[in-house]
This record gives structure tokens, C-alpha cells and sequence, in this order.
């Protein structure tokens, strides 16, 4: 108890010192302020980047753990592998699955007939591949029921449809052999980049209605399955031995397809490191200002000083005192950088700016970059604070009374 009540005791009298020199304390903690500030939203954006970075891989190559099923050649029949699957998935309890392919679409638009290149695939691809639908909505598990079959389509393809609302359930005419097809539209893909070639998504469902069958020029698609990660090696290894009972031996191929699947470290890791290098530069920038001013403040005080020793204060007392009015004022002063770098981080703008629109979980200010600012904040006044403490603690009473 003795020792907290000194604690609160040298933080009230060092916040009593910062509230009679105000207005010097103010200027010399500016620059904490901005450096904690700068901290805290190098982290918090990274946080914002490094998540847009994540997402924009699990787009292409699905999430952690992604499962690829890859048929080895036309030995097989698509039934035979569907079947195999559909065991196969029912047995492991697998929720998220897609069957994966391409097609070709001979599309009917207003300046004549263009091939369009078309991803088939089942609903739950959008949550394993993370596909944002800009306008509209994705496919849902009803849609394979509709009697026009719908399809998503890309921003270069909407813009030849004329962009017209899909409140009005615009439609796309397709060229099925001898047969017209009409397509009903129900979104709009956003992509990273806009490609100026037209391309659609359409369900495995309405593939037969909207061509005259899968070419063998495309490949035979693919089977995909998102599943824990902890699990991915031994399903890797129960699916390839189930497959080859059920097809025979070197039928598929079971491999894992996600951004993680071949790398023993974080892919990320050199981004993270070259954050936090700048992070600690701008740190140590603002520490080394802090630095100077409070020498320069302590030899201003001599005199004070002097007077608290002429009255018994001891040399521990004194450096306490000089230490908890830099450790208090840097982290009045972080906490304030940490409150700007929030509303920087946070500003709507700025995760737009950042995420271009592709994050579908724009991750909050992580509180890790609070804390971390905070921390550095009160390492900065230690440290500051202890050059002025030491030269504080070797005044001499005589000396300083002179001073």
C-alpha cells in the first residue's frame, strides 16, 4: 500500500507540474503526439492493406483450406466423378463445396453476336472464393429452379447490356444452337480490375440450358472444397484413397489450391516487417525530439529542483518526480494521437481508398495498434524522462540555489 500510495502521489504531483507548465509541455509534446499518432495508423492501415491483400488471394486461389479435385484426363465420365463426390462429401460432412468450370456463351448483345466466357459454379463458391457482387445479388440454392437461368455478370458485360437497373430484371439473349435462350441478370461482379472482355457466371444447373454442353476445350472442371485447415493434409490423403476405390488409381488428383498451400511461412511476413521498420523509425524520431526538450527543460529548473532537496527530498524522489512528468505527459499525449489515428484509420474515404471496394470484412482498428501506441507512448516519457532525471538527481543544493 505504501508503495502505490507513492505512485499516485508522484503522478498526481507530476500531473500538478504539467498543468502549471501547460503551455511548454503542449509544444514539447506535439511531436509525441504526431509520432504515436503516425504509429497507430501505420498499423491500423496496414491491418486494412494486408487484409485486402489476403482476400484478393483468396479470390483467386479460394480460402484456407481450399481442396481441388482435378480429373486426370476423359478417362472417367463427369457422372462417374460426380457421384464419387457427392459420396464423398456426404461421408466428410463437407458444407462448403463447388463444381468449378468453363464454358463458352454465344451472347446476343446490341452490336452483334460475341462468345462470352462463362464460369460455372454452385453457390457456395462466392463465400469460398470471396466474390463481391457490386449490383444485385449472388445465386442462391432456389435459383436452380427459375425457368430463365440467371447469371452474374462482369462490369464490361453490363456496360453492353446498357447498364440498365436490375430492379428490372434485364435479361441477356443466348445463342443455344438453333434455340434462343433468354438469361435473367441478377448482378454485377466487381473486380480489382476492370477487363474490357465480357465474362458471365452461370450455375452448374443451367449449363445444359444455355449451351449444347461442355467443350472439351476448356478441361473437365473441377471439383472444390473449403474445409479447416488442421483437416486439409488428412483429407488430402482420405479423399485421393476414396477416389481411387471409386474411379481407380490416378483417376483425380487431390491437392490443395489456397495461397497457403505451399508456403511454411506467412506470405506476408515481408510486408508486416517493412511496416513495422517504418512504424519503429517514426517511433524513435519522435522519441529523440522529446529527448532534447526535456534538457532542456530540467536545466531551466535547476533552481526548483535545488529547492525541493533544500527541504528533504531525496535523490530518488527527485528522479521519480522528473521520470512520471514525461511518462504522464507522452501518454496524455499517445492517448491523443491514438483517438486522431482512429478517426483517420476509420474515415470511410480512407477504406475505400484502400480497399477499392474488394474487402468484403473491412477488419476494425485493431486494438493491437491502440495498445501498441499507448505502450510507446509511456516508453517514449521513460525514456525521455530519464536523461533530464539523472541530470536532475547530480544538481547540487548549493549550486542549484546559486543557479
Amino acid at each position: 500500500m505504501n508503495a502505490l500510495a507513492a505512485v499516485w502521489g508522484a503522478v498526481v504531483e507530476a500531473w500538478q507540474e504539467l498543468r502549471i507548465h501547460r503551455t511548454r509541455v503542449l509544444l514539447s509534446l506535439i511531436g509525441v503526439g504526431v509520432a504515436v499518432c503516425a504509429l497507430s495508423s501505420v498499423v491500423g492501415l496496414a491491418n486494412i492493406a494486408e487484409q485486402g491483400m489476403r482476400e484478393n488471394s483468396e479470390r483467386y486461389g479460394g480460402r484456407p483450406a481450399l481442396l481441388m479435385v482435378q480429373p486426370m484426363g476423359d478417362r472417367v465420365s463427369e457422372e462417374r466423378v460426380d457421384a464419387a463426390w457427392a459420396t464423398v462429401l456426404k461421408r466428410h460432412d463437407i458444407r462448403y463445396s463447388s463444381k468449378v468450370g468453363t464454358v463458352s456463351l454465344p451472347v446476343q448483345f446490341r452490336d452483334g453476336v460475341t462468345s462470352v466466357m462463362a464460369q460455372t459454379v454452385d453457390p457456395p463458391y462466392a463465400t469460398m472464393h470471396r466474390t463481391v457482387v457490386q449490383q444485385g445479388r449472388w445465386f442462391s440454392e432456389t435459383d436452380a429452379q427459375l425457368l430463365a437461368p440467371p447469371v452474374i455478370v462482369n462490369e464490361a458485360f453490363w456496360r453492353r447490356l446498357g447498364s440498365p437497373p436490375l430492379t428490372t430484371h434485364p435479361t441477356a439473349v443466348v445463342l443455344n444452337g438453333e434455340k434462343k435462350v433468354t438469361a435473367v441478370v441478377i448482378g454485377v461482379m466487381k473486380t480489382p480490375e476492370a477487363p474490357e472482355d465480357a465474362t458471365a457466371i452461370i450455375l452448374n444447373s443451367g449449363v445444359d440450358r444455355l449451351t449444347a454442353g461442355r467443350s472439351t476445350d476448356f478441361g473437365a472442371p473441377t471439383r472444390e472444397a473449403w474445409v479447416p485447415p488442421e483437416l486439409a493434409a488428412p483429407l488430402t490423403t482420405a479423399l485421393t484413397a476414396e477416389f481411387e476405390g471409386a474411379l481407380g488409381a490416378d483417376a483425380v488428383s487431390v491437392n490443395r489450391n489456397d495461397y497457403l498451400a505451399h508456403q511454411d511461412v506467412d506470405p506476408l511476413l515481408y510486408f508486416k516487417l517493412v511496416v513495422g521498420g517504418v512504424a519503429v523509425l517514426i517511433l524513435l524520431l519522435g522519441a529523440l525530439g522529446l529527448v532534447n526538450i526535456a534538457l532542456v527543460t530540467v536545466r531551466h529548473r535547476i533552481r526548483e529542483i535545488g529547492v525541493r532537496r533544500s527541504f528533504g527530498a531525496t535523490s530518488a524522489r527527485v528522479f521519480f518526480a522528473v521520470m512520471m512528468e514525461s511518462v504522464v505527459a507522452t501518454v496524455v499525449a499517445g492517448a491523443a494521437g491514438v483517438a486522431l489515428s482512429v478517426l483517420i484509420v476509420k474515415n470511410p474515404w480512407v477504406e475505400e481508398l484502400l480497399g477499392r471496394g474488394m474487402i468484403a470484412d473491412m477488419p476494425p482498428f485493431p486494438v493491437e495498434a491502440a495498445v501498441l501506441g499507448l505502450v510507446a507512448a509511456a516508453a517514449v516519457g521513460a525514456l525521455a524522462g530519464l536523461l533530464p532525471a539523472l541530470v536532475a538527481v547530480r544538481v547540487k543544493v548549493i549550486d542549484a540555489i546559486r543557479y
